[in-house]
C-alpha cells in the first residue's frame, strides 16, 4: 500500500474565497455560470505547485508520489488515518490530495464504484442527516442550488456499491480549513481547487476504496 514516506512533491493547495451575491442557478448552470464559479474559488495567479494562502499543513498540498507495486491506475485509494486520497497514475506513481472524512462512525470505510461524476451539482440531505441535526439541515430538505457555498461544492464523485448509491461522496467543500479533520457527514471532502483538478482525470466506473480510520495503509520500505 502507499505511505506517506514515499512522496515526491510537485503541486499545492487552495481555498475558496468568500461568496458574494445570491446563487443564480435555478436548475442545472450555464457554462458560463460554472465558469465564473470556477474562476471564483480559484484564487487569483493561481499555482498548484506554490499556492497556499490559507495556511493548510503543507503535507495537505497535492503532491506527486510513489506507488505501491499493483495498484490499479485510475483507482481511488483513501487512507482515513493520515487524511490522504491518492489517485493512481500509470507508471507507478499517484496524486496525494489531502482530505476530511466523516465524524465518528458516519465514515464508512468499503470498496465502492464511481458510477456518476457532476460538475457544480445540487445537494439534498438525507432524512438521516435531517433527523440527527434538524438545526443544520431541515432547511435544505427541498435541496441546495449548485454554487460556490453548496455543501458538495464545485465537483463531486457519487460512490456507489453496484447499483446502489450509498449517498456517499468525494467532493469538494466550502469549508476547506476542515481538511485533515473528521468534519463531514460521512463524505469525503477535498478543497475545491484540487477536487477541480482531480475531476477531470477520473472514469467513471473506477474502484475508490475507503480504508478504516482506526489504521493507516500499509507501509514499505
Amino acid at each position: 500500500m502507499l505511505t506517506r514516506r514515499h512522496f515526491i512533491t510537485t503541486t499545492a493547495a487552495l481555498f475558496s474565497p468568500p461568496f458574494a451575491g445570491p446563487l443564480s442557478a435555478s436548475n442545472w448552470p450555464t457554462e458560463s455560470e460554472k465558469a465564473a464559479w470556477d474562476a471564483q474559488v480559484t484564487p487569483p495567479n493561481y499555482n498548484p505547485a506554490t499556492s497556499n494562502p490559507w495556511g493548510l499543513h503543507p503535507r495537505f498540498l497535492p503532491q506527486r508520489v510513489i506507488a505501491n507495486d499493483g495498484l490499479t491506475p485510475g483507482d481511488i485509494h483513501v487512507d482515513a488515518v493520515a487524511r490522504y486520497l491518492y489517485h493512481i497514475e500509470a507508471g507507478g506513481t499517484a496524486m496525494r490530495y489531502g482530505v476530511a472524512i466523516g465524524r465518528g462512525d458516519l465514515y464508512e470505510p468499503g470498496t465502492y464504484t464511481i458510477r456518476r461524476k457532476v460538475e457544480w451539482p445540487h445537494w439534498t440531505p438525507t432524512q438521516s442527516m435531517i433527523e440527527r441535526e434538524p438545526d443544520l439541515y431541515s432547511q435544505y430538505e427541498d435541496g441546495m442550488e449548485p454554487g460556490p457555498q453548496n455543501a458538495l461544492g464545485s465537483r463531486a464523485l457519487y460512490l456507489y456499491v453496484g447499483e446502489r448509491d450509498t449517498y456517499l461522496r468525494i467532493h469538494g467543500t466550502p469549508y476547506p480549513r476542515s481538511i485533515g479533520s473528521r468534519a463531514s457527514s460521512g463524505c469525503v471532502r477535498m478543497v475545491m481547487a484540487h477536487i477541480n483538478g482531480l475531476y477531470d482525470e477520473v472514469e467513471i466506473g473506477v474502484m475508490a476504496r475507503l480504508y478504516p480510520a482506526e489504521r493507516a495503509l500499509g507501509a514499505r520500505s
